[in-house]
C-alpha cells in the first residue's frame, strides 16, 4: 500500500498559480532547474509535483519556501518556444504532501504522498454542494469574469471535493486563500470555506460596484462640465470673443492669490469669480462682478510701512518746513510720542482749524513724511451725497466704492495718513448727511469695521491716521466734532511772514521759475512793504502769489538782457506791482462822530470791521443794511434797546427814537455778515452819534452785548488781535472772561497792542469815546 501512495518525483516550483487536481491548463517554464526537472520527467513516467512557492518574487527559492501541500500532474505536452522557455500542458491528478527533498544538484527532487479525499455524511455535502453552486452563480452575475458557460460546466459536476475545487480554480483569490483550499482534505470544509469566500468575495464586487458608479458619476459631471465650457469657448468665439473668458479668470484668479486678503474676504472673492465665469460677456452683470473683484484685489488688507516714530526727527522736519506754530508742532509731537508708546491710534482724530493759506495741508505732509507713512488725501468740500462716503450699492450703474475707501486703495498700506481736507465744507441734501457717515470712520470704536456699501465686506481702518482740516468750525455738526481734537492755527504775524517769505517761500519761487540766488534779491523794507500793503491776510498764499509775480518779471528782465540781476527796493516794488492794494496803519484816518471800528472772525481769519451809524429826522424806524445775518440784527436791536433804556444817564434824549430814524451801516454790503461779537461796536457807534462823542481811531473792540450792557465772552481773540495789528489799532476792548485766550497771542502782538478788559457797556464807552463832542446839538 506504501508503495503505491508514496512516489519520488521532480519538483516544478510555481509563481502565483496553483493547479488543482483535474485541472488542465498550460504552463510557461523558463528558469534552469525546472526545465531540467520536466525533461527528467518526461523521461521517467511524466509525472511531476507541482507546489507553489511562498513568495512569488524569488527566482531561487530554497526547501522552506515551497508549500508541503501541492498537486501530482501529468505531463500531457511539451513544446520549446523561440525564447528558450517551455510551453507544458498539465493535467492535475492528486492532491500530494511533500515528505521530503532527496538530494540532487540539478533540480528539486522529491519524495511525495497522496493525500485522499475526507469524505463526510452524502446529504450534507448534497446541501453545500447546492449552495455552493448557488453562491457562485450569484457571484458570476456580480464578476462578470466568469462565463456563463463555465457554471453549465460545473452544474454537470456531482461529486463536491472536485467540484470544489474547479469552483476555486474560477475564483479570484489570494494565492494564501487558493492554498489553503488545497490545503483542506476534508470535503466539507473546503465546500464550507469557499461558500465562506464566495459570500465575501461578493460583499465586496457589491461595493465596488456601488463605488464604481460614484467615480462613473462624478466622471460624467466632470465631463458633462468640460463639455459644456468648451461649447461655451465656441459660442464665445462666434460672438466675437476670441480667447472667452478663460484668460481674464486665469488674470482674475492670480490677483486674487496675490493680494494677501484675509480668509473672509478670498472666499468672497473666489465666490464672485465662479460667478463671473457662468455670466455672459454681453451681461451688463459681467462688467460688474469683474469690477468688484478687481476692487477686492485691489485694496490694501495687510500691507502696512513700518513706523518710525522718532520725536526728534519729526520735530527737526517739521521745524524745516514750518516756521513758527510753536504750539500746533508740540502738540503734533505729542500725539506721535502717544502713538509711539501705546502702539495704538485709538483717541481723538486730530483736526487743524485756521485760516486759508497758514500751511495746514503741508503740516499733514510733513507728519507722514516724519513717521515714514503713506499721505493720502481726499478733498471734502462741496460733497453732499453720503455715497461719496460711504460708496454706491453695486446694483447702481456706474456704482463705485466712497471715497474712503478709494484714498486706501490710492495709498496701498492699511496705515496711512489720511487727509480729510475741508471737513468743514460738507453739505446734506435729500441725498443723504455726509458728515453722518463719516462718524463711522472717525469713531476709533467703529472703524475697525468700516462698512462701504459697494465693498459690502468690512474694512478695518483702525489703524489709519486719521487728520482733518478746516477754515470754520461752526459748521461741523457738534457728534463729528465731538469726535475730534481741535487745533487752531490762527495765522502768522509780520515777523513770521517774514522768514516765511525768506526762508520757504523766496527759494521755492526761485526754483519754479529758474532763477537763482543770484538772480533776484528783494531787500527786507521791500518784502514788509509787500506784506503790509499787498496782502492783508492771515497766512502767506496771496504773499506767495505777490512773490511769484516779482519773479515772472524778474525773470522776463533777465532774459531780455535790460538786467542781469534785479534788486528789488521799497521804490521798484511800486513799479512792478502797482500801487499798494491796501492801506497800512490807521483803521481810520481821523477820530469820527457815529464810526466805530469792530474786530470780527471768519473763515478766512480775523478782519477790521468799519460800523457807522446815522440818524436824521423822522418816526423811530431802525434801519440795518451792509447784508448782516440775523444774529447780527439782533445784536444791533440789543444794542438800541439798551441805549433806549439808559438814555439819560449817557445824555440822550430820551425821546430820540420818536423824533428820529436811525440808520446802521456796515460798509462792504457784497459781503455777508454775522456773528454776535459786533454788540459793543453797534452800541458804541450809536452812543457815538447820539451824544456826537467821537469814537477814537486807535480803539478796536470785539463783545457780545445783553439788554441790561452786559458784555459777553466770544472766540476767535487770537485772529482778531493779528488783524488789528496789521490794521495799525493800538488798543483792543475785549471781554473780561476772555483773559486766558491772551497767552495765545504771540509775544510780537501783545507788546504792540493794549488790552482793555471790560464786563459793562459802561466801561467800553469811557475807553472808546473821547470827551470833546466834535459836533454840537447832534443828541437833539
Amino acid at each position: 500500500m506504501a508503495e503505491e501512495t508514496t512516489k519520488q518525483l521532480p519538483l516544478l516550483p510555481l509563481r502565483g498559480l496553483i493547479v488543482y487536481p483535474s485541472m488542465v491548463l498550460h504552463l510557461d517554464v523558463g528558469r534552469d532547474k525546472s526545465v531540467k526537472a520536466l525533461e527528467q520527467s518526461m523521461v521517467e513516467d511524466n509525472l511531476i509535483f507541482l507546489a507553489c512557492q511562498k513568495e512569488v518574487g524569488i527566482d531561487e527559492p530554497t526547501e522552506e519556501e515551497i508549500y508541503k501541500i501541492g498537486t501530482v500532474a501529468n505531463i500531457k505536452q511539451m513544446l520549446k518556444l523561440p525564447n528558450g522557455t517551455m510551453r507544458v500542458l498539465v493535467e492535475g491528478l492528486y492532491r500530494a504532501e511533500l515528505v521530503r527533498h532527496i538530494e540532487n544538484e540539478d533540480y528539486f527532487f522529491v519524495e511525495t504522498e497522496q493525500l485522499e479525499n475526507i469524505r463526510g455524511d452524502e446529504l450534507e455535502e448534497e446541501a453545500l454542494m447546492r449552495t455552493l453552486l448557488e453562491q457562485f452563480e450569484q457571484y458570476i452575475k456580480v464578476s462578470k469574469k466568469v462565463s456563463e458557460e463555465t457554471l453549465a460546466t460545473v452544474t454537470d459536476i456531482d461529486e463536491p471535493g472536485r467540484l470544489a475545487d474547479i469552483v476555486a480554480s474560477h475564483l479570484s483569490l489570494k494565492m494564501k486563500d487558493k492554498q489553503k483550499v488545497l490545503e483542506l482534505i476534508n470535503v466539507k470544509d473546503r465546500l464550507n470555506h469557499l461558500i465562506r469566500i464566495i459570500n465575501n468575495e461578493k460583499e465586496v464586487l457589491n461595493l465596488e460596484k456601488k463605488i464604481g458608479q460614484r467615480v462613473k458619476k462624478s466622471m460624467e459631471r466632470t465631463q458633462k462640465e468640460y463639455y459644456l465650457r468648451e461649447q461655451m469657448k465656441a459660442i464665445q468665439k462666434e460672438l466675437g470673443d476670441k480667447d472667452g473668458k478663460t484668460g481674464e479668470v486665469a488674470q482674475l484668479k492670480e490677483k486674487i492669490e496675490k493680494a494677501n486678503m484675509p480668509e473672509r474676504i478670498e472666499k468672497v472673492a473666489q465666490r464672485e469669480l465662479e460667478r463671473y465665469e457662468r455670466v455672459p460677456n454681453n451681461s451688463a452683470e459681467s462688467s460688474v462682478i469683474r469690477n468688484y473683484i478687481e476692487w477686492l484685489a485691489a485694496l490694501p488688507w495687510t500691507e502696512e510701512t513700518e513706523d518710525n516714530i522718532d520725536i526728534p526727527h519729526a520735530e527737526e522736519t517739521l521745524n524745516e518746513e514750518h516756521y513758527g506754530l510753536d504750539k500746533v508742532k508740540e502738540r503734533i509731537l505729542e500725539y506721535l510720542a502717544v502713538q509711539k508708546l501705546t502702539k495704538s491710534l485709538k483717541g481723538p482724530i486730530l483736526c487743524l482749524v485756521g485760516p486759508p493759506g497758514v500751511g495746514k495741508t503741508s503740516l499733514v505732509k510733513s507728519i507722514a513724511k516724519a513717521i515714514n507713512r503713506k499721505y493720502i488725501r481726499a478733498s471734502l468740500g462741496g460733497v453732499r451725497d453720503e455715497a461719496e462716503i460711504r460708496g454706491h450699492r453695486r446694483t447702481y450703474v456706474g456704482a463705485m466704492p466712497g471715497r474712503i475707501i478709494q484714498g486706501m486703495k490710492k495709498a496701498g498700506t492699511i496705515n496711512p495718513v489720511f487727509l480729510l481736507d475741508e471737513i468743514d465744507k460738507m453739505a446734506s441734501d435729500f441725498r443723504g448727511d455726509p458728515s453722518s457717515a463719516m462718524l463711522e470712520v472717525l469713531d476709533p470704536e467703529q472703524n475697525s469695521t468700516f462698512s462701504d456699501h459697494f465693498i459690502e465686506e468690512h474694512y478695518d481702518l483702525s489703524k489709519t491716521m486719521f487728520i482733518a482740516t478746516a477754515n470754520n468750525l461752526a459748521t461741523i455738526p457738534g457728534p463729528l466734532l465731538d469726535r475730534m481734537e481741535v487745533i487752531s492755527i490762527a495765522g502768522y504775524t509780520e515777523v513770521e511772514k517774514m522768514h516765511i517769505a525768506k526762508e520757504h517761500l523766496l527759494p521755492k519761487q526761485l526754483k519754479e521759475n529758474g532763477l537763482s540766488k543770484g538772480d533776484l534779491q528783494i531787500r527786507d523794507e521791500a518784502l514788509l512793504k509787500l506784506i503790509r500793503m499787498y496782502t492783508r491776510e492771515a497766512g502767506v498764499r496771496n504773499l506767495e502769489r505777490q512773490i511769484s509775480s516779482i519773479n515772472r518779471k524778474a525773470a522776463k528782465l533777465i532774459v531780455s538782457g535790460e538786467k542781469k540781476k534785479v534788486v528789488v527796493t521799497e521804490k521798484q516794488l511800486e513799479e512792478m506791482l502797482g500801487k499798494p492794494k491796501f492801506r497800512y496803519g490807521q483803521a481810520e484816518e481821523e477820530n469820527q462822530v457815529g464810526t466805530a471800528t469792530g474786530l470780527a472772525y471768519t473763515s478766512a481769519g480775523g478782519d477790521t470791521l468799519a460800523i457807522e451809524v446815522s440818524f436824521y429826522p423822522g418816526k423811530g424806524n431802525l434801519t440795518l443794511t451792509g447784508k448782516l445775518g440775523d444774529v447780527m440784527k439782533e445784536s444791533a436791536q440789543a444794542a438800541f434797546s439798551y441805549i433806549r433804556s439808559r438814555a439819560e444817564e449817557l445824555n440822550i434824549d430820551p425821546d430820540f427814537h420818536t423824533k428820529n430814524d436811525i440808520h446802521i451801516h456796515v460798509p462792504e454790503g457784497a459781503t455777508p455778515k454775522d456773528g454776535p461779537s459786533a454788540g459793543i461796536t453797534i452800541a458804541t457807534a450809536l452812543v457815538s452819534a447820539l451824544t456826537g462823542r467821537p469814537v477814537s481811531r486807535e480803539v478796536g473792540m470785539t463783545g457780545e452785548i445783553t439788554l441790561r450792557g452786559r458784555v459777553l465772552p466770544i472766540g476767535g481773540l487770537k485772529e482778531k488781535s493779528l488783524s488789528a495789528h496789521r490794521a495799525g489799532l493800538k488798543k483792543i476792548i475785549m471781554p473780561a472772561e476772555n483773559e486766558k485766550d491772551l497767552e495765545d497771542i504771540p509775544e510780537s502782538v501783545r507788546k504792540d497792542l493794549t488790552f482793555i478788559q471790560v464786563r459793562h457797556l459802561d466801561e467800553v464807552l469811557k475807553e472808546a469815546l473821547l470827551e470833546e463832542p466834535e459836533h454840537e446839538g447832534q443828541s437833539s
